[in-house]
């Protein structure tokens, strides 16, 4: 009889943190909820608490493990699947943000997306962005390209993509311009007019991440084609490791953070044994992003040798060393 208490308590508690959910509360909110007095007037954070609540991991760290973008063969039981990620990273790491590439999902059936979303809700997480990696956005011009059908794929796949995100919960999809023509954005500029509008009706931002020969060595046009389309719901993802150079990265990542709505690249490419990243100033660009008062997800990127679960925990110790 003495436990009968608790236990009752304990049903009413699951039953407010299940009706939050219902009503539209991340898992975090629901379970943490503001006080009733600063609810309308406090902006949404990211899942978590402290510095790791800006901490994000992206499947793309561990992309040799998933079968759709494994550069070399794995083995079978190293193999990763996405149902799997939300659990792993949650358990493994502590972090809550997560970035699924769209070729890592196995499916786009409503069912398997429902499921998956089941997995991010259990797992107490949530999808921040998906950056959509896909051929109709990849190859050729994509939404640059200077034929109308070409383009009208590649604006028709990225509208597919927001409503996955919209249906999953997430804030943003990034969609690359292709090859743009820096002298003359007109076709670049009508494709994202066009999908910003198509995002606010959503409620889904599009990110442009600093890709490319263009975006990553002259980040002055995508700042031009930033304020070419003037909408909100257009923005930035920068990306630290995406640059040719120091100086690059130094004019560059200034430019574009204050355009990050949602989500940024913290990236690894070579970490010594004290966790250090040698191809770049980590440090110097996490001071860039604050200066500049970004407020969002610092999605980890490990690209560098070696076994991906270590390369990616190094960047977590490195991001939470300089974050404040």
């Amino acid at each position: 009889m003495a436990t009968a208490a608790p236990l009752a308590e304990d049903i009413m508690k699951r039953r407010d943190f299940f009706a939050r959910i219902l009503a539209g509360a991340t898992p975090f909110t629901a379970l943490f909820p503001a006080p009733r007095s600063t609810r309308r007037h406090r902006a949404a954070s990211p899942a978590g608490a402290g510095k790791l609540g800006r901490v994000g991991i992206s499947t793309w760290s561990f992309h040799n493990h998933f079968d759709s973008t494994a550069d070399e063969v794995v083995n079978p039981a190293e193999r990763l699947v996405l149902m799997d990620f939300p659990e792993m990273i949650a358990d493994r790491y502590k972090v809550h943000n997560l970035e699924f590439v769209a070729p890592h999902f196995a499916s786009l059936e409503p069912a398997y997306l429902e499921e998956l979303k089941g997995k991010l809700l259990r797992a107490h997480s949530r999808l921040v962005n998906i950056p959509v990696d896909v051929p109709a956005i990849q190859k050729g011009g994509g939404l640059s390209d200077p034929f109308p059908s070409a383009r009208g794929r590649a604006i028709a796949a990225a509208k597919t993509w927001i409503d996955i995100a919209k249906q999953m919960g997430a804030r943003s999809v990034r969609c690359d311009p292709g090859k743009m023509q820096p002298d003359d954005l007109t076709l670049t500029t009508d494709s994202y007019r066009t999908l910003a509008a198509y995002g606010r009706s959503k409620a889904i931002s599009v990110l442009i991440e600093n890709h490319g020969s263009i975006g990553s060595e002259h980040p002055e046009v995508l700042i031009q084609l930033f304020k070419n389309v003037d909408d909100p719901f257009l923005g930035a993802l920068p990306d630290f490791g995406n640059f040719p150079d120091q100086a690059t990265r130094l004019r560059g990542l200034p430019l574009l953070f204050p355009y990050a709505k949602t989500v940024c690249h913290a990236k690894g490419l070579n970490l010594d044994a004290s966790g250090n990243e040698t191809r770049f100033d980590f440090g110097k660009c996490v001071e860039i992003s604050q200066r500049a008062g970004y407020k969002g997800v610092y999605s980890i990127e490990y690209e560098g040798p070696g076994d991906a679960y270590d390369g990616v925990q190094k960047v977590v110790n490195e991001l939470l060393r300089y974050l404040h």
